[in-house]
């Protein structure tokens, strides 16, 4: 029984309710391509000035997460903007990170997929001037990711805004870097609410023209697009842009919000997954797209609706804060052994969040080692002088 605070800042005792889902990986093949956005864990002891210098990475924590979502069958989007991509994570970084999970994934019994974000932040916002400079950068990128054997998600930069890039900037960039990799990538929609520095992206004033836009790139480089992830958090907005994809052009939810109905489809359409909120719901995510596979639309919403209460707690506004609700999951599930984020990220979110998830994530059946979520819950409390 633990003490726990609540929104309207009272004290309530909590009794964990011991029903959980044991994480296992699928007993049949998938029928949605679903990769788990992951975070990126600091060295407690190692990690040195952290607001202000690249993270002293724990590895092993950090591979071991990884390897609990790909036991349970997910793919993994990698170096994303869950793993803290210019919010305490660096190029290097994030190219170290890519290499290990490489080599980690060729390694591991169910052959995982893994792709993973090529970017432009090896550069300064200021040193990012024109086109040539952009292609550049992501060029680096591009070409380490593959020499790793990942696929490339190129990723939404803050270099398009910060330049003013007007449709046609955006089309010819793109234009360069898709005719570049060696396999069809998949394209990245990043809304404001998760980074505010990507207002207007695709050089539309509105999401509808910057619809437009993105869609005649890809209807432009048909054979070089795997597909397309979007977090806009627009239910509406994603079944219509997914009425218009090429054929063949898949559409990756990255609705953490209503991705159960996307991902289950009108019958005639439906979305993939690269989803941040995967990596919070592994055990559901990984067993409701096994019933979905069965056909047993009943359990797979039976599986999820609790997961939606969860998930827009993880995701509330600030929603660029969402990493720490990850990672302190992962946490409670024994995932990685301590709460450390580089930046201290964990320090973003309050007490009273922490504990909200807590309770959302055990009504989930979520926390698979109750024993020890309570035990990590109780020592989180006490930091904050309650219990």
């Amino acid at each position: 029984m633990l003490t726990l605070p609540t929104k309207d800042n009272r004290l309530e005792a909590y009794k964990l309710s011991g029903v959980a889902l044991e994480p296992r990986a699928p007993e049949i093949p998938l029928n949605r391509t679903a990769f788990a956005a992951a975070h990126v864990v600091s060295d407690p002891v190692a990690e040195r000035d952290p607001w202000i210098a690249p993270p002293a990475v724990d590895w092993d924590n950090t591979l071991r997460f990884r390897h609990w979502l790909w036991d349970q069958g997910l793919g993994l989007a990698e170096a994303m903007d869950t793993a803290q991509r210019g919010m305490g994570v660096d190029w290097p970084t994030a190219r170290e990170l890519i290499e290990r999970t490489m080599r980690e994934a060729k390694a591991h019994p169910l052959k995982p997929r893994v792709a993973c974000g090529a970017g432009t932040d090896q550069l300064d916002p200021s040193e990012i001037k024109t086109a040539d400079t952009i292609i550049t950068a992501y060029s680096e990128q591009i070409e380490a990711i593959e020499a790793a054997g990942g696929q490339v998600i190129i990723i939404a930069s803050r270099a398009f805004p910060a330049i003013g890039a007007n449709t046609s900037t955006y089309a010819e960039i793109y234009g360069h870097l898709l005719e570049q990799v060696s396999q069809p990538a998949i394209l990245h929609w990043l809304g404001d609410m998760f980074d505010p520095a990507l207002k207007g992206y695709w050089g539309g004033e509105t999401v509808a023209a910057a619809s437009d836009a993105v869609l005649s790139i890809i209807e432009s480089n048909v054979e070089k697009v795997d597909g397309i992830k979007i977090s806009l958090l627009d239910q509406a907005h994603e079944e219509a842009f997914r009425a218009r994809l090429p054929t063949g052009i898949r559409l990756y939810t990255g609705d953490d919000f209503n991705y159960a109905d996307l991902i289950e489809g009108d019958g005639d359409r439906y979305s993939h997954a690269l989803l941040g909120a995967f990596a919070a719901i592994a055990p559901v995510a990984s067993q409701a797209l096994e019933a979905l596979a069965r056909n047993d639309k009943e359990t797979y919403h039976a599986l999820f609706e609790p997961t939606v209460p969860l998930s827009r707690e993880i995701f509330r506004a600030p929603t660029q804060f969402y990493k720490a609700g990850i990672a302190f999951l992962a946490w409670l599930n024994d995932a990685q052994s301590h709460f450390i984020m580089p930046a201290g990220f964990q320090s973003a979110r309050d007490i009273t969040h922490y504990a909200e998830v807590f309770r959302l994530a055990d009504q989930a059946r979520l926390l698979s080692r109750p024993d020890i979520a309570e035990e990590r819950m109780g020592l989180l409390l006490k930091l904050h002088g309650i219990g």
